[in-house]
């Protein structure tokens, strides 16, 4: 309690509802009134939506599967020995807070798997781990990372997944435990390590999407695709996304194996961590190689753009050029044609009074006049390399 004292005041409502709430959590065991009859209905319809699947478990054996809460809980007060496993998919506040007060969860942990929006974590209350993980799957169609996110609360004899998304799928989990009764056997350690291995394994097909994407990238590149910068810009997001999910894990994993001795953790199971924590590692490493090689790719882009423009804006100016030596070659022969036009014009006038208009050698004169001033101008064009 002063811990929770210590923490600033949220201003969040939402928050202050939970915490009030969780605070002081109503014995599953007290009656209740008629009035709060149709609330508890409710409550038990929301139930039968999210509660994916409950069920118990005695020696890696499963030995029950309870239809709803209420029913899980009965079962395993029944049974001292037994471990349940709950999974729910994007629960009510209701189911949350019956949770809180059947296995005594911390109202922070509580408050995280309602909101989501969470960064991978891992947080140790009391007897209770409470685990955040941010999976991923590979769509092929969009060609897109798609995120879900991951909530799990492991205690000495309960383990309750809160999904929110559609990856991981965890009833392939759970067969694959059932399956291995000497694994699940170990309890609800043995649990968390095959959703960790999950989740790390649905990382693989991502790697490989992604691999293939920037190979694509690569070739659009150099074949001058306009829209490869905008697909650099969003696949360079979802790595983004990709590191923030992958590179918690690292540590987080870390920290379990840190915890095996002091928590006398099963060395088979000490094994399987450890593997996991490869795996992680290594696709960590990955993501991280893979933004560096977005990075320069977006960089050989940009460059090569800038290349094509000034290719362009190259070959606009020669084009000019060319145009302006034709323009002056075209002014050059107008100027020229135009002397003859104008002295042929000035001595097609009708004046009465008019020089050489009466002498002998006008017309001779007038030819000679046009021939010396286009030759002129020819001259005087040629030299300044006009024509």
């Amino acid at each position: 309690m002063s811990e929770r004292r210590a923490r600033p005041v949220s201003k969040n409502p939402m928050k202050s509802v939970w915490r009030r709430a969780l605070a002081s959590p109503r014995s599953p065991e007290a009656p209740t009134s008629a009035t709060a009859q149709p609330e508890a209905e409710a409550s038990e319809t929301a139930e039968v939506a999210s509660v994916v699947e409950a069920a118990l478990y005695q020696d890696g054996v499963r030995v029950s599967s309870p239809t709803g809460l209420a029913d899980t809980y009965r079962e395993l007060r029944e049974q001292p020995s037994g471990m349940a496993w709950i999974g729910l998919a994007r629960p009510t506040e209701s189911e949350l807070l019956s949770l809180a007060a059947e296995f005594d969860l911390h109202p922070l942990a509580v408050e995280d798997a309602m909101e989501a929006h969470q960064r991978p974590k891992l947080e140790r209350y009391g007897d209770t781990l409470f685990v955040v993980l941010r999976a991923a799957r590979y769509l092929d169609a969009p060609e897109e990372v798609d995120f879900g996110e991951l909530h799990v609360f492991v205690g000495p004899d309960f383990v309750i997944t809160v999904r929110h998304g559609a990856a991981p799928d965890l009833s392939a989990v759970r067969r694959r435990m059932e399956e291995s009764p000497e694994l699940l056997k170990l309890g609800p350690e043995a649990v968390l390590y095959a959703i960790l291995d999950a989740v790390v394994d649905g990382y693989a097909p991502v790697v490989a999407g992604v691999q293939n994407d920037i190979d694509e990238i690569e070739t659009e590149v150099f074949r001058g695709d306009p829209e490869v910068s905008r697909r650099i810009y969003e696949l360079s997001r979802e790595m983004v996304e990709f590191q923030r999910a992958t590179r918690p894990l690292v540590g987080m994993l870390h920290g379990l194996m840190a915890g095996f001795s002091k928590y006398d953790t099963d060395e088979e199971l000490q094994r399987y961590l450890r593997d996991v924590a490869d795996h992680v590692t290594h696709t960590s490493e990955r993501v991280d190689g893979f933004r560096q090689a977005l990075t320069e790719i977006l960089t050989v882009n940009a460059t090569l753009v800038t290349q094509q423009q000034n290719a362009e804006m190259r070959a606009l100016a020669e084009a000019g050029f060319e145009q302006n030596e034709e323009i002056k070659k075209i002014s050059s022969w107008a100027a020229i044609l135009f002397a003859p036009t104008l002295v042929g014009t000035v001595y097609g006038m009708n004046f009465e009074h008019m020089p050489e208009l009466h002498w002998g050698f006008g017309y001779p004169f007038a030819i000679a006049l046009m021939a010396a001033v286009c030759t002129s101008l020819y001259v005087i064009f040629k030299r300044r390399d006009w024509l």
